[in-house]
């Protein structure tokens, strides 16, 4: 079973994903250039991943107009961040070099941290090997993840899910350190939790200018599963 990111609702267990094909981004460059545009910066999910990115890399290869494809190293807000950096820029007239820097320099200090209730999802997906999901199995261990080289790397083990969502929030602190910072909220199917630690957040980061709150979708739900909840961090000026 697929599903589609703006309407699947029901159970992720059995769902599987696919990338966008070279033709799905083919026609959308090219109505983009249809509309005006002169220069495309075209930023995606790690390739790590999804191969998401070799279909955009190999329709910008026949694209009207030059296109730029980034690869965000990241999922959810990491790759989220890059692209209003990215979106920021061209508002205020800049070139193609300009806004495709933009989103580099954004993805270079933007941090990620994320909790799952269960690694078997990210075990079936192939997106973590089968030696680091048997860490959380074990004695009931609940790891805390990040991204090491757009690879989704195991950080720390927590006893437990209230101890783990509290050392997320140390960490977003960490990573925030004293200036002004954008900060978002992700999760599925954990609302409650998700909206009590932005709550909190603002008492320990007194610098933050934006801070949301954000159910992940499908595409992204069927990796990580229900009690996912993740802190990506970003610099006010990236």
């Amino acid at each position: 079973m697929t599903s589609d990111e703006r309407s699947f609702t029901g159970d992720l267990t059995n769902a599987t994903t696919s990338r966008p094909s070279p033709a799905r981004f083919a026609a959308c460059y090219a109505e983009l250039a249809a509309a005006g545009a002169t220069g495309i910066v075209s930023i995606h999910v790690s390739a790590e991943l999804s191969g998401t990115i070799d279909s955009a890399r190999a329709a910008a290869r026949d694209a009207p107009v030059p296109v730029e494809v980034i690869d965000s190293r990241s999922i959810a807000m990491g790759l989220g961040y890059p692209v209003l950096a990215a979106a920021r820029t061209a508002e205020n007239g800049a070139t193609l070099d300009e806004v495709t820097a933009a989103a580099r320099r954004c993805l270079r200090t933007t941090r990620s941290f994320f909790y799952v209730d269960d690694l078997d999802y990210l075990r079936r997906s192939g997106r973590i090997g089968t030696a680091a999901s048997l860490v959380g199995s074990a004695l009931m261990i609940k790891p805390l993840l990040h991204f090491v080289d757009g690879r989704i790397s195991l950080l720390e083990k927590v006893r437990t899910a209230s101890r783990a969502i509290a050392r997320l929030e140390d960490l977003a602190v960490q990573a925030a350190g004293t200036g002004p910072v954008r900060v978002a909220v992700q999760h599925l199917n954990a609302t409650e939790r998700a909206e009590a630690l932005a709550e909190r957040l603002p008492k320990r980061l007194p610098a933050v200018v934006d801070l949301q709150v954000v159910e992940v979708g499908a595409e992204l739900g069927i990796h990580v599963g229900p009690g996912f909840l993740g802190l990506t961090v970003t610099p006010e000026d990236a």
